[in-house]
Protein backbone atom coordinates (compact mmCIF):
# COMPACT_ATOMS: atom_id res chain seq x y z
CA UNK A 1 0.00 0.00 0.00
CA UNK A 2 1.25 3.25 -0.65
CA UNK A 3 2.18 5.95 1.26
CA UNK A 4 0.72 9.88 0.97
CA UNK A 5 3.90 12.10 0.39
CA UNK A 6 3.53 14.75 2.56
CA UNK A 7 7.05 16.38 1.89
CA UNK A 8 6.37 16.62 -1.45
CA UNK A 9 3.02 18.56 -0.84
CA UNK A 10 4.45 20.67 1.73
CA UNK A 11 6.89 21.97 -1.12
CA UNK A 12 4.63 22.55 -3.55
CA UNK A 13 5.14 22.35 -7.26
CA UNK A 14 8.42 22.77 -8.56
CA UNK A 15 9.01 26.10 -10.03
CA UNK A 16 9.27 26.84 -13.62
CA UNK A 17 12.62 26.52 -15.25
CA UNK A 18 15.13 29.62 -15.21
CA UNK A 19 15.37 31.46 -18.67
CA UNK A 20 18.71 32.39 -19.60
CA UNK A 21 19.87 35.83 -20.32
CA UNK A 22 20.95 34.72 -24.19
CA UNK A 23 16.98 33.10 -24.74
CA UNK A 24 15.59 36.72 -23.97
CA UNK A 25 14.21 37.77 -27.64
CA UNK A 26 16.51 40.36 -29.69
CA UNK A 27 13.67 42.09 -30.93
CA UNK A 28 15.39 44.91 -33.33
CA UNK A 29 15.88 49.10 -31.71
CA UNK A 30 13.98 50.57 -34.16
CA UNK A 31 10.66 48.34 -33.99
CA UNK A 32 10.06 50.13 -30.65
CA UNK A 33 9.85 53.78 -31.85
CA UNK A 34 7.84 52.39 -35.01
CA UNK A 35 5.66 50.25 -33.07
CA UNK A 36 4.98 53.70 -30.96
CA UNK A 37 4.46 55.30 -34.10
CA UNK A 38 1.98 52.66 -35.43
CA UNK A 39 0.14 52.72 -32.56
CA UNK A 40 -0.87 56.24 -32.75
CA UNK A 41 -2.20 56.09 -36.19
CA UNK A 42 -4.15 53.17 -35.63
CA UNK A 43 -5.72 54.18 -32.03
CA UNK A 44 -6.41 57.38 -34.48
CA UNK A 45 -8.16 55.46 -37.17
CA UNK A 46 -9.93 53.22 -35.06
CA UNK A 47 -11.21 56.11 -32.82
CA UNK A 48 -11.61 58.58 -35.68
CA UNK A 49 -15.72 57.47 -36.17
CA UNK A 50 -16.53 58.39 -32.48
CA UNK A 51 -14.57 61.89 -32.76
CA UNK A 52 -17.95 63.43 -34.22
CA UNK A 53 -19.37 62.32 -31.22
CA UNK A 54 -17.34 63.17 -28.38
CA UNK A 55 -17.02 66.72 -30.16
CA UNK A 56 -21.03 67.34 -30.26
CA UNK A 57 -21.12 66.30 -26.58
CA UNK A 58 -18.83 68.54 -25.62
CA UNK A 59 -20.47 71.24 -27.34
CA UNK A 60 -23.76 70.23 -26.00
CA UNK A 61 -23.84 71.27 -22.08
CA UNK A 62 -26.30 68.43 -21.52
CA UNK A 63 -24.15 65.89 -23.24
CA UNK A 64 -21.39 65.47 -20.40
CA UNK A 65 -22.18 61.57 -20.31
CA UNK A 66 -21.82 61.12 -23.78
CA UNK A 67 -18.67 62.99 -24.12
CA UNK A 68 -17.08 61.40 -21.00
CA UNK A 69 -18.17 57.69 -22.74
CA UNK A 70 -16.62 58.48 -25.83
CA UNK A 71 -13.67 59.21 -24.51
CA UNK A 72 -13.27 56.27 -22.00
CA UNK A 73 -13.96 54.16 -24.98
CA UNK A 74 -11.13 56.00 -27.04
CA UNK A 75 -8.89 55.15 -24.05
CA UNK A 76 -9.80 51.63 -24.04
CA UNK A 77 -9.13 51.24 -27.60
CA UNK A 78 -5.61 53.49 -27.10
CA UNK A 79 -4.70 50.28 -24.55
CA UNK A 80 -5.54 47.75 -26.90
CA UNK A 81 -3.80 48.78 -29.47
CA UNK A 82 -0.70 49.51 -27.56
CA UNK A 83 -0.28 45.36 -26.43
CA UNK A 84 -1.82 44.60 -29.86
CA UNK A 85 1.48 46.48 -31.34
CA UNK A 86 3.33 44.81 -28.85
CA UNK A 87 2.53 41.39 -29.83
CA UNK A 88 2.49 42.48 -33.54
CA UNK A 89 6.72 43.75 -33.77
CA UNK A 90 7.07 40.84 -31.25
CA UNK A 91 6.53 38.54 -34.39
CA UNK A 92 9.47 39.94 -36.27
CA UNK A 93 12.14 38.05 -34.35
CA UNK A 94 9.68 34.76 -32.91
CA UNK A 95 6.68 33.50 -32.32
CA UNK A 96 5.77 35.80 -28.84
CA UNK A 97 5.28 34.04 -25.42
CA UNK A 98 3.97 35.54 -22.49
CA UNK A 99 7.80 35.92 -20.43
CA UNK A 100 9.28 37.70 -23.73
CA UNK A 101 7.50 40.59 -22.00
CA UNK A 102 8.26 40.37 -18.62
CA UNK A 103 5.09 37.81 -17.55
CA UNK A 104 7.35 34.99 -15.93
CA UNK A 105 7.76 34.66 -11.82
CA UNK A 106 10.64 36.05 -10.03
CA UNK A 107 11.41 36.52 -5.66
CA UNK A 108 8.95 37.42 -3.88
CA UNK A 109 11.00 39.29 -1.35
CA UNK A 110 13.14 40.48 -3.90
CA UNK A 111 10.79 41.73 -6.08
CA UNK A 112 9.38 43.62 -2.96
CA UNK A 113 12.45 45.08 -1.33
CA UNK A 114 12.71 46.81 -5.27
CA UNK A 115 9.27 47.70 -5.48
CA UNK A 116 9.87 50.21 -2.30
CA UNK A 117 13.07 51.36 -3.08
CA UNK A 118 11.97 52.52 -6.61
CA UNK A 119 8.63 54.15 -5.10
CA UNK A 120 10.92 55.43 -2.42
CA UNK A 121 13.11 57.25 -5.09
CA UNK A 122 9.99 58.55 -7.52
CA UNK A 123 8.28 60.03 -4.25
CA UNK A 124 11.85 61.88 -3.05
CA UNK A 125 12.09 62.84 -6.41
CA UNK A 126 8.91 64.23 -6.91
CA UNK A 127 8.58 66.06 -3.96
CA UNK A 128 11.81 67.64 -4.78
CA UNK A 129 10.41 68.82 -7.93
CA UNK A 130 7.29 70.30 -6.56
CA UNK A 131 9.12 72.26 -4.01
CA UNK A 132 11.67 73.36 -6.97
CA UNK A 133 8.18 74.44 -8.25
CA UNK A 134 6.95 75.82 -5.47
CA UNK A 135 9.94 78.19 -5.61
CA UNK A 136 9.29 79.64 -8.62
CA UNK A 137 5.64 80.35 -8.01
CA UNK A 138 4.32 77.18 -9.99
CA UNK A 139 1.45 75.03 -8.48
CA UNK A 140 0.62 72.31 -10.96
CA UNK A 141 -3.11 72.03 -11.14
CA UNK A 142 -4.45 68.69 -10.01
CA UNK A 143 -5.33 65.78 -13.04
CA UNK A 144 -8.43 66.69 -14.62
CA UNK A 145 -8.82 63.56 -16.49
CA UNK A 146 -10.95 61.05 -14.31
CA UNK A 147 -13.59 64.53 -14.44
CA UNK A 148 -13.43 64.68 -18.06
CA UNK A 149 -14.36 60.83 -18.15
CA UNK A 150 -17.49 61.89 -16.32
CA UNK A 151 -16.56 60.49 -12.04
CA UNK A 152 -19.09 62.86 -11.01
CA UNK A 153 -21.83 61.82 -13.94
CA UNK A 154 -22.84 58.47 -12.01
CA UNK A 155 -21.63 55.79 -9.78
CA UNK A 156 -21.09 53.29 -12.97
CA UNK A 157 -18.89 55.94 -13.90
CA UNK A 158 -16.55 56.26 -11.49
CA UNK A 159 -15.98 52.42 -11.16
CA UNK A 160 -15.32 52.64 -14.92
CA UNK A 161 -13.23 54.76 -14.45
CA UNK A 162 -11.67 53.05 -11.66
CA UNK A 163 -11.11 49.90 -13.55
CA UNK A 164 -9.26 51.63 -16.02
CA UNK A 165 -6.76 53.82 -14.31
CA UNK A 166 -5.83 51.32 -11.69
CA UNK A 167 -5.76 48.50 -13.92
CA UNK A 168 -6.17 48.48 -17.42
CA UNK A 169 -3.65 51.16 -17.75
CA UNK A 170 -0.87 49.57 -16.02
CA UNK A 171 -1.45 46.46 -17.85
CA UNK A 172 -1.46 47.15 -21.44
CA UNK A 173 1.37 50.28 -20.73
CA UNK A 174 3.62 48.22 -18.82
CA UNK A 175 3.25 45.69 -21.10
CA UNK A 176 4.42 47.99 -24.15
CA UNK A 177 6.42 50.11 -22.34
CA UNK A 178 8.68 48.07 -20.05
CA UNK A 179 7.36 44.72 -21.69
CA UNK A 180 8.29 45.63 -25.33
CA UNK A 181 9.76 49.23 -25.79
CA UNK A 182 12.30 48.77 -23.43
CA UNK A 183 13.32 45.35 -24.07
CA UNK A 184 13.40 46.26 -27.98
CA UNK A 185 16.18 49.38 -27.01
CA UNK A 186 17.69 47.85 -24.59
CA UNK A 187 19.17 45.18 -27.22
CA UNK A 188 20.36 48.38 -29.02
CA UNK A 189 22.52 50.10 -26.47
CA UNK A 190 22.26 48.62 -23.01
CA UNK A 191 19.86 49.22 -19.65
CA UNK A 192 20.32 52.82 -18.81
CA UNK A 193 20.05 54.39 -22.03
CA UNK A 194 17.08 52.71 -23.45
CA UNK A 195 15.77 53.23 -19.60
CA UNK A 196 15.99 56.70 -20.01
CA UNK A 197 15.00 57.30 -23.92
CA UNK A 198 11.45 54.99 -22.37
CA UNK A 199 11.02 57.30 -19.63
CA UNK A 200 10.99 60.69 -21.58
CA UNK A 201 8.50 58.85 -24.18
CA UNK A 202 6.62 57.80 -21.19
CA UNK A 203 6.30 61.25 -20.29
CA UNK A 204 5.91 62.95 -23.47
CA UNK A 205 2.20 60.27 -23.93
CA UNK A 206 0.55 61.91 -20.95
CA UNK A 207 1.24 65.15 -21.90
CA UNK A 208 -2.30 65.67 -23.22
CA UNK A 209 -4.36 63.64 -19.83
CA UNK A 210 -2.22 65.59 -17.17
CA UNK A 211 -0.60 69.18 -16.35
CA UNK A 212 2.31 69.90 -18.59
CA UNK A 213 4.05 69.98 -15.16
CA UNK A 214 3.76 66.67 -14.53
CA UNK A 215 5.82 65.63 -17.30
CA UNK A 216 9.24 65.63 -15.90
CA UNK A 217 7.38 63.09 -12.75
CA UNK A 218 6.20 60.97 -14.88
CA UNK A 219 9.11 60.88 -17.36
CA UNK A 220 10.91 59.73 -14.15
CA UNK A 221 8.53 57.32 -13.10
CA UNK A 222 8.61 55.50 -16.51
CA UNK A 223 12.83 55.66 -16.29
CA UNK A 224 12.76 54.19 -12.77
CA UNK A 225 9.86 51.21 -13.79
CA UNK A 226 12.52 50.12 -16.52
CA UNK A 227 15.49 49.84 -13.80
CA UNK A 228 12.84 47.77 -11.45
CA UNK A 229 11.73 46.02 -14.54
CA UNK A 230 15.79 44.86 -15.19
CA UNK A 231 17.11 44.14 -11.44
CA UNK A 232 13.53 42.15 -11.15
CA UNK A 233 13.36 40.20 -14.27
CA UNK A 234 9.58 40.12 -14.22
CA UNK A 235 6.84 42.94 -15.35
CA UNK A 236 4.87 42.16 -12.21
CA UNK A 237 6.45 44.25 -9.87
CA UNK A 238 6.32 47.00 -12.44
CA UNK A 239 2.10 46.62 -12.91
CA UNK A 240 2.19 46.44 -9.46
CA UNK A 241 4.02 49.79 -8.65
CA UNK A 242 2.27 51.52 -11.70
CA UNK A 243 -1.29 50.54 -10.40
CA UNK A 244 -0.60 51.27 -6.77
CA UNK A 245 0.98 55.26 -7.79
CA UNK A 246 -2.27 55.23 -10.12
CA UNK A 247 -5.07 54.15 -7.69
CA UNK A 248 -3.26 57.12 -5.01
CA UNK A 249 -3.52 59.60 -7.56
CA UNK A 250 -6.71 58.55 -8.26
CA UNK A 251 -7.85 58.85 -4.65
CA UNK A 252 -6.19 62.08 -4.48
CA UNK A 253 -7.95 63.96 -7.17
CA UNK A 254 -11.64 62.49 -5.55
CA UNK A 255 -10.23 63.36 -2.33
CA UNK A 256 -10.75 60.15 -0.72
CA UNK A 257 -9.35 58.74 2.57
CA UNK A 258 -10.16 54.82 3.17
CA UNK A 259 -11.63 54.70 -0.31
CA UNK A 260 -7.81 54.26 -1.48
CA UNK A 261 -6.81 51.46 0.54
CA UNK A 262 -9.62 49.43 -1.07
CA UNK A 263 -9.31 50.65 -4.64
CA UNK A 264 -5.57 50.05 -4.05
CA UNK A 265 -6.35 46.36 -2.92
CA UNK A 266 -9.00 45.88 -5.18
CA UNK A 267 -6.30 46.46 -8.47
CA UNK A 268 -3.82 44.69 -7.01
CA UNK A 269 -6.32 41.23 -6.54
CA UNK A 270 -8.14 42.07 -9.92
CA UNK A 271 -4.77 42.61 -12.04
CA UNK A 272 -3.16 39.74 -10.09
CA UNK A 273 -6.43 37.23 -10.76
CA UNK A 274 -5.85 38.65 -14.44
CA UNK A 275 -2.18 37.92 -14.92
CA UNK A 276 -0.83 35.28 -12.12
CA UNK A 277 -2.43 31.80 -14.23
CA UNK A 278 -0.16 33.48 -17.38
CA UNK A 279 3.23 33.81 -15.64
CA UNK A 280 2.68 30.03 -13.83
CA UNK A 281 2.93 28.79 -17.89
CA UNK A 282 6.39 30.09 -18.66
CA UNK A 283 9.88 29.88 -17.10
CA UNK A 284 11.02 32.65 -14.86
CA UNK A 285 14.12 35.03 -15.17
CA UNK A 286 16.96 35.45 -12.55
CA UNK A 287 16.87 38.88 -11.72
CA UNK A 288 20.02 41.14 -12.81
CA UNK A 289 22.86 40.28 -10.19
Amino acid sequence: MSTFDWTRQLKGPPLPPELPEAALPRWPAWSAPVALISTIIVAIIAVFPILPVFLLAESDTGGGGVAATALLIAILVQDAVLVGAALMYAMITLKPRPWHFGLRSTPFWRAVGWLALVWFGFLLFSGIYSAVLGGFGIKPSPEDLPKELGVDESTAALIAVTILVCVVAPIAEEFFFRGYFFGALRNWRGVWPAAIITGLVFGAIHIGSSDIAFTVPLAFFGFVLCLLYDRTGSLYPCIALHALNNSIALGVTQDWDWQIAVVVVGSLASIAAILAPIGRRGPRTLPAS
